[in-house]
C-alpha cells in the first residue's frame, strides 16, 4: 500500500525497500500473517505518535464504574439510618454504584421482611438520585441490593467541580468584603497648629 493507502500490488521487497527510500518514508509491515505479507509505506514516528494520543484521549473519556458499600442492620436506629441515608446520598451524587447490605444476626435471621422493608424504605428515599439496579435478595446471612445513579459519573464530577468552583468564588468574595471592612478608612493627616508661645520671629 502507499503512503496515501493506494493499492501499489504485489512488488519484491527490494523495490518495495526502493520505493520507501524515494518517499523518505518507513516501510511497515501491516498483516504479517497475510499471504503475500501486506506492508505500508509511512511515517513510523508520525503514526506511534498518533496512535499514543488517541490512547491517551480514550483513556482520559474512561470513566471506572465504582461500588460502594453500606452496612446495615435490620433493627437500625432512627439517627443512624439517617447517617447511613446521607452517605447513600453523596455517593450517588457523586455518580457511584452502592451496594446496600443488611447484615441479620441470630434470631433476625427468621424475620427477613424486617430487611426487605428497610431496603425499600432507603430505595424510596433516594429514588430522585438513584434506582434500584438489583431488587433485594437474600444471601445467607445477608440481604443485598445495588442502587446505581441516574447520572453518569462524568457527568456528576463535572457538577460537583462546578459546585466547588462556585463555592469557592462565594468565599473568596466574602473574604474580600470581610477585608475591605477590616481596612481603616484612609485617615488624612490635619495640618499642625503653629503654637502661639512661639516668637513670631523664630
Amino acid at each position: 500500500m502507499g503512503p496515501n493507502g493506494e493499492q501499489v500490488g504485489i512488488v519484491r521487497i527490494e523495490d518495495a525497500l526502493r520505493l520507501a527510500n524515494e518517499a523518505d518514508l518507513d516501510l511497515v509491515e501491516v498483516a504479517p500473517t497475510a499471504r503475500p505479507p501486506v506492508t505500508k509505506l509511512m511515517d513510523y514516528g508520525k503514526f506511534k505518535y498518533e496512535a499514543a494520543q488517541k490512547a491517551r484521549e480514550s483513556r482520559r473519556n474512561q470513566t471506572h464504574t465504582v461500588i460502594k458499600e453500606m452496612k446495615l442492620r435490620p433493627k437500625i436506629d432512627s439517627h443512624d439510618y439517617e447517617t447511613k441515608k446521607g452517605h447513600v446520598v453523596r455517593f450517588l451524587r457523586s455518580g457511584d454504584k452502592v451496594k446496600i447490605t443488611i447484615m441479620f444476626r441470630g434470631r433476625e435471621q427468621h424475620r427477613p421482611e424486617l430487611g426487605f422493608r428497610l431496603l425499600q424504605r432507603l430505595a424510596q428515599d433516594v429514588e430522585d438520585l438513584g434506582y434500584v439496579e438489583t431488587t433485594p435478595r437474600q444471601d445467607g446471612r445477608n440481604m443485598t441490593m445495588v442502587i446505581g445513579p441516574h447520572r453518569k459519573k462524568a457527568e456528576a464530577q463535572a457538577e460537583v467541580r462546578a459546585e466547588r468552583a462556585a463555592l469557592a468564588a462565594e468565599r473568596r468574595a466574602e473574604r474580600q468584603a470581610l477585608r475591605a471592612e477590616r481596612a481603616p478608612a484612609a485617615t488624612q493627616a490635619k495640618p499642625r497648629k503653629r503654637s502661639e508661645n512661639l516668637d513670631p520671629e523664630m
